[in-house]
């Protein structure tokens, strides 16, 4: 499943963009899934076109090329299909991007936590997992000092303060989604009874930081994708040129607007202070984004004040102390205002996650897996 989600959510942001996210006959519902379901197949059978026609995966013979095309497609159909049981009622869940989401990352973090593979490095034979590394030094070495701060600040592997800042981040987004604004209502049909109606922090949940993340990959895409066939075009030089990291082995941007939305890892702003400054247009960059997202999401998903107020009014409560006139007015103000410090906060977070959690992930990764584990936990409670 190399692909993970994307083509899920490259099919359903193409279908938002071309049919009313909102089908009031369940038929168009059913034929708008098949046409998403469709697309998806199609956008992972080019995925894998891609990777191979372009050397991702090296040289390959033409039967190697058509098994790992093979392989790639059937592993991306597969989570199409998984998502499409969801959607039909299976589960807790309406779709099942949000637990493909939640499980890779959360897997991802527990191996780089609990992880027993030995690694070569420069200080000798190292576990990979930073608690079997902790564990490792302080029952190895004799300097039991020397041994916590190799354990807490070894650069190139995960260490425990990278673990302890992943906590501190989860839970820092647990305590952010249970911050919400209160609306005073009262009931049509009860005199005197009144209640208050929650309008959340993050008010769009998880999904600017998708949509922010998904236009990040593409630039991302589509910058490699110029920069090792089209390296002196002005659009390479425009999107960004990359080098091979020596102590990662990954391939990082070092100019243009891919090098823009990437944060900067501590270790580099340390070496260069130059950065420190580069972190804060990039802080900017990605709190503006959130922002941006929140407030057209807010619009395409049919949040905005007016169908909310329609949504109270069908539960028989009305706005206590205003006019029927007044109260859209005032619902929009509370909602406005909740997409502007959530997309702010969501993009702070983000970046604070990009800047300390190291091996174990980035800001968006911590973000998105807490803000679903917390929907399962409202949804189990719900129910």
């Amino acid at each position: 499943m190399e692909f993970g989600i994307s083509q899920i959510v490259i099919a359903r942001y193409m279908m938002y963009l071309l049919v009313e996210s909102r089908t009031t006959r369940n038929h168009d519902a059913a034929v708008r899934n098949a046409y998403q379901m469709i697309l998806g197949i199609i956008i992972t059978i080019v995925q894998a076109f891609a990777c191979i026609k372009y050397g991702m995966y090296g040289q390959l013979g033409w039967v190697d090329s058509l098994c790992v095309m093979i392989q790639l497609s059937v592993g991306g159909i597969t989570v199409i299909y998984l998502d499409q049981y969801f959607q039909k009622g299976y589960g807790l869940i309406s779709s099942g991007t949000s637990l493909f989401v939640a499980t890779n990352i959360s897997c991802s973090m527990l191996q780089k936590a609990f992880s027993f593979t030995r690694i070569k490095s420069e200080r000798g034979a190292e576990f990979e997992g930073a608690v079997i590394a902790l564990f490792h030094l302080l029952f190895t070495r004799t300097d039991k000092s020397g041994a916590l701060y190799e354990a807490f600040f070894r650069q190139n592997l995960p260490n425990f303060t990278n673990l302890l800042a992943t906590l501190f981040i989860f839970l820092l987004v647990v305590w952010f989604h249970g911050v919400c604004f209160l609306v005073p209502v009262r009931s049509t049909n009860f005199s005197g009874m009144k209640n208050r109606y929650p309008i959340k922090l993050f008010y769009t949940s998880n999904m600017p930081i998708i949509l922010q993340s998904s236009l990040v990959s593409i630039i991302y895409l589509i910058s490699q994708f110029l920069h090792w066939n089209f390296s002196t075009n002005i659009f390479t030089y425009l999107l960004g040129n990359w080098k091979l990291c020596e102590h990662s082995g990954q391939f990082i941007p070092v100019s243009g607007l891919a090098y823009l939305v990437t944060t900067p890892s501590l270790a580099h702003m340390a070496a260069d202070p130059f950065l420190a400054l580069f972190s804060v247009l990039n802080l900017l960059i990605m709190v503006g984004g959130c922002v941006f997202f929140s407030k057209i999401w807010t619009e395409v998903s049919g949040t905005t004040a007016k169908p909310v107020l329609e949504k109270i009014w069908k539960l028989q409560w009305t706005i206590d102390g205003l006019m029927n006139r007044d109260m859209q007015k005032e619902l929009n103000r509370y909602i406005v205002t909740a997409v502007g410090y959530g997309g702010i906060c969501m993009g702070a977070l983000t970046v604070l996650g990009d800047l300390f959690m190291g091996p174990f992930g980035t800001g968006t990764e911590i973000l998105l897996a807490s803000t679903i584990l917390c929907q399962f936990h409202d949804e189990i409670l719900r129910r």
